[in-house]
């Protein structure tokens, strides 16, 4: 779920900035350290919107730079159990697919993308399902549910995701343009004509 929070850190403006709108300044300071950085409580901070200050500084010696008390807001995304979120397949391995969820990415494990026996095929980097024929590849969207969260550093975050349950998977799965009756290899057995008998 994106949200904005409101945030304060101490600002160290370089000599190099000091020709620069102050505002300004800190915010590009604030984007450069925060931006892309993951943190557990509040998930990962997409943008820094916009900072203010009082334009009080401090200057230490034998560092030549400003510092100076700040606040600001930053667009975050936290993701939360339970919530439904849509992506893109951005790999296919033999064990899942990792999808892109905005700033984070999520992991399907092979047993959570359909009811159905499926295939990898490394060649094409793609799944297919067996009875089905249900097909999965990268670049294609998926609607999942997330299941499992770990937020830890940007490359240690771990969010686990399902696609086996009602309104979940591949767009065209759930559209019925993909893997849907007409696409049952199937042959269905024929409906013996009459009322059945009640039990004597």
């Amino acid at each position: 779920m994106y949200q904005l929070v409101e945030l304060e850190d101490n600002v160290r403006i370089p000599p190099g900035m000091f020709s620069e709108q102050l505002e300004e300044a800190i915010k590009k300071t604030l984007a450069e350290k925060f931006e892309g950085k993951i943190d557990k409580d509040i998930g990962a901070i997409v943008l820094i919107i916009d900072a203010k200050t009082d334009g009080i500084g401090k200057v230490i010696p034998g560092d030549g730079a400003a510092y100076y008390n700040a606040s600001f807001k930053a667009l975050t995304y936290k993701p939360d159990l339970q919530e439904v979120v849509d992506g893109e397949v951005i790999e296919i391995v033999e064990f899942g697919a990792f999808v892109r969820l905005g700033p984070l990415d999520g992991l399907v494990h092979v047993s959570q993308i359909a009811d159905d026996f499926l295939s990898y095929d490394s060649k094409n980097s793609k799944f297919m399902g067996k009875s089905s024929k249900k097909s999965l590849q990268e670049g294609d969207r998926v609607r999942a549910r997330i299941v499992t969260i770990s937020l830890k550093k940007a490359k240690e975050n771990k969010i686990g995701l399902t696609m086996r349950q009602a309104g979940l998977g591949k767009f065209e799965w759930i559209s019925g343009e993909e893997g849907g009756a007409a696409a049952d290899s199937g042959e269905k057995k024929p409906r013996r004509k009459g009322k059945r008998r009640a039990a004597a």
